[in-house]
């Protein structure tokens, strides 16, 4: 009987499902797929090019060993990655590439340069006419499975899910996810989108950034095709717009999504938002539009536990097929807590040092790359740092902040910059006031006490100096 592509890579994997872990086998051998034999020549397909990178450094003894008992000493194996753009299947390419340790020709590594556009494909289609396809800019790799449920994000996950199973039919319309960088909220978003394809395949979702969105406005403006973008945006099923913040002191889009939104929520359509604060904290946003956002539920993400994280570590060496001695998951858990994001970060940086460097896994080495992370995190606090967080926390630029405006909000923040400058550094009151908009020691002085007096008689303001000094102390 002649072999072919499927049986020599079947009497492979069976070689190779009894020489390492069920888990790793599962991560890295099933996914792929034999394409062609061609003499001692076996091409399989992999799913991107980081997976036969991965498979190059880790696997590439056990695989030659394989291939050497079916097809002989001169067997070569040839890679077919399969390069796709995140957002869309529809532009996947491949590009073979031979082995280098099997080829004698030692051939390099190829990549071809995949376009790196995710434009919205926005028909601006006229209501009345058929709906046409569109792009929903979903990342499939943000879903539920790998989302882990703690404490700190019980009720927006809970949440996420009722309006993945019920789009527009429950009292969560519009659902705001909001908290901090690195929490989920991008992730959440995106699962609720997947999975509402994933069960009403003739809905039509579209996620968005509030910068896109925005930008895509004012094109509309300039080419004179306003109607047509509102139009556009009133087909959609389920609306995901992300960092709704943005929308921030820009009133010509907000006024257009007023009436988009209220178009969507009047016809049950659903609406998803993520911030990365409460609507109650949000600046220059107008108050017709935050009265729309507490319509529905406003659910927190919050940073998350020590039970949490380690299950969110567990979670992503489970996904990589990789083991990692308790103890090691156990310092990282009690030593990156912040956000989810670091954590991941830590755990990669793990495996790359461990896999570069030919190391084992050890808690030298997790102290060694958590103290970095750390370090990189703690960034220098100077006047001028203060400045940049307190102007991003309230979404203007350094300048307004230093201008002569008495504006409330504006006053706030710079006598808050002062607050903090005069904490946090060794300058002087009069340096203070110099570098923060030319005032003078007595202007500083002043904002710090009107600071001390607000925290203990606002609330609102108690809130500003809390997540303030979360900010500038991490």
């Amino acid at each position: 009987m002649s072999k072919t592509s499927e049986s020599v890579w079947m009497e492979c994997l069976s070689f190779i499902k009894d020489n390492i872990k069920p888990q790793a086998y599962k991560t890295w051998f099933e996914p792929i797929k034999p394409v062609k034999l061609s003499g001692e020549a076996l091409t399989v397909q992999v799913p991107s090019k980081f997976f036969y990178e991965w498979l190059e450094e880790h696997y590439i003894k056990l695989l030659r060993v394989a291939l050497v008992r079916e097809l002989g000493d001169q067997a070569k194996l040839i890679y077919d990655v399969r390069m796709e753009n995140t957002y869309s299947s529809n532009n996947a390419q491949t590009v073979k590439i031979p082995s280098a340790n099997r080829n004698p020709l030692k051939s390099q590594k190829v990549s071809i340069p995949l376009e790196s556009k995710r434009e919205l494909k926005n028909p601006f289609v006229i209501p009345g006419l058929q709906k046409v396809k569109i792009e929903s800019q979903l990342n499939p790799n943000y879903n539920f499975d790998n989302f882990v449920e703690g404490d700190s994000n019980r009720l927006a996950r809970s949440a996420s899910m009722a309006v993945a199973n019920k789009p527009g039919g429950t009292s969560f319309n519009p659902l705001l996810i909001y908290g901090g960088v690195g929490l989920g909220k991008t992730h959440l978003a995106h699962a609720i989108g997947v999975e509402i394809k994933d069960k009403y395949a003739d809905k039509t979702v579209l996620y968005i950034s509030s910068e896109k969105f925005t930008q895509q406005f004012i094109d509309s403006v300039k080419s004179n095709t306003r109607n047509d973008f509102i139009h556009f945006y009133q087909m959609i099923d389920v609306l995901i717009i992300d960092d709704v913040q943005f929308l921030s002191g820009k009133a010509g889009t907000q006024d257009v999504f007023f009436h988009i939104f209220n178009h969507l929520h009047q016809n049950g359509k659903q609406v998803i938002l993520t911030s990365d604060k409460a609507p109650v904290d949000m600046q220059d946003i107008e108050q017709r539009l935050l009265s729309r956002f507490k319509w529905g539920l406003s659910a927190e993400l919050q940073s998350p536990d020590y039970e949490t994280r380690v299950s969110i570590l567990h979670n992503k060496l489970f996904r990589d097929g990789v083991d990692m001695p308790e103890e090691i998951v156990d310092y990282i858990a009690k030593n990156i807590k912040s956000n989810v994001r670091e954590l991941e970060g830590v755990v990669i940086s793990m495996i790359a040092q461990a896999s570069f460097n030919r190391k084992e896994f050890t808690l030298e080495l997790a102290r060694e790359i958590v103290d970095k992370f750390v370090k990189n995190t703690k960034k220098e606090v100077s006047i001028d740092y203060i400045q940049k967080v307190v102007s991003k926390y309230f979404d203007m630029d350094v300048a307004t902040l230093q201008s002569k405006t008495r504006k409330r909000h504006v006053v706030q923040a710079r006598q808050l910059a002062m607050y903090f400058a005069k904490r946090m550094t060794k300058s002087s009151l009069a340096n203070i006031g110099n570098q923060i908009g030319q005032r003078d020691h007595a202007t500083v002085l002043h904002a710090c006490k009107t600071v001390d007096n607000l925290t203990e008689t606002d609330k609102q303001f108690k809130k500003y100096v809390e997540d303030l000094t979360k900010k500038l102390t991490f």
